[in-house]
């Protein structure tokens, strides 16, 4: 007997594929209109926690659940002429398509869900933000360290010379510590956005 080479490789047994599953996966371009706030909560989360946007998008959007009531909460709104951004967004298929599909039947724009589905991320950004200013006063002691440690580096060239195993050993250690200060410090800066947020800011631009 011919084993089923696509629900059992050596002998774990796995879901069947299927074509559809497979182009729901592939990504696509979608155009929103957003409040500024919105589109900054989306970079915010996508920086702090390292994901892709596009990950992001999916993780809101493919929760039925979630994405019906906020249809039913904003069915018939209208967005206001001014205050929003034209943004694109890489998204997958599957994400576009149930968003589609809710939009249409709840009679609720799609910019208008999206802006409200982003305001889920508000805890999240809430937690990161005192992580930030935690992460912040943390670099400063870690520079302090690192300045200090440049300081012994010098001394221990002054009294036994570069060549010193001593010296090498340290020189090492010294650089690793350095490498991770600025990977540290490059991280802070890239998610300063967080400062300047005011989650107020969401979905405020559209009539309910």
């Amino acid at each position: 007997m011919v084993k089923d080479r696509e629900n059992d490789i050596k002998g774990v047994s796995l879901p069947r594929t299927t074509t559809s599953d497979l182009r729901g996966r592939q990504s696509v371009r979608a155009t929103f209109k957003l409040t500024e706030g919105c589109i900054d909560a989306i970079s915010i989360v996508a920086a702090h926690l390292g994901i892709k946007k596009k990950s992001l998008f999916d993780h809101l959007i493919e929760d039925a659940g979630s994405l019906r009531s906020i249809a039913r909460k904003v069915q018939h709104a209208r967005l206001s002429r001014q205050g929003l951004i034209q943004k694109t967004f890489v998204i997958s298929r599957k994400s576009l398509v149930s968003l589609d599909k809710v939009s249409k039947r709840f009679d609720a724009p799609r910019d208008a869900l999206v802006e409200y589905s982003v305001q889920r991320l508000l805890p999240v950004i809430a937690r990161e933000r005192e992580k930030h200013e935690k992460r912040k006063a943390v670099l400063v002691d870690i520079e302090r360290h690192l300045k200090t440690g440049e300081k012994i580096l010098k001394q221990i060239e002054s009294e036994l010379g570069n060549e010193d195993p001593m010296y090498h050993k340290f020189e090492t250690a010294m650089t690793v510590h350095e490498n991770a200060y600025n990977s540290i410090k490059s991280f802070i800066e890239k998610g300063k956005i967080i400062e300047d947020f005011e989650p107020e800011t969401i979905a405020r631009m559209f009539h309910m």
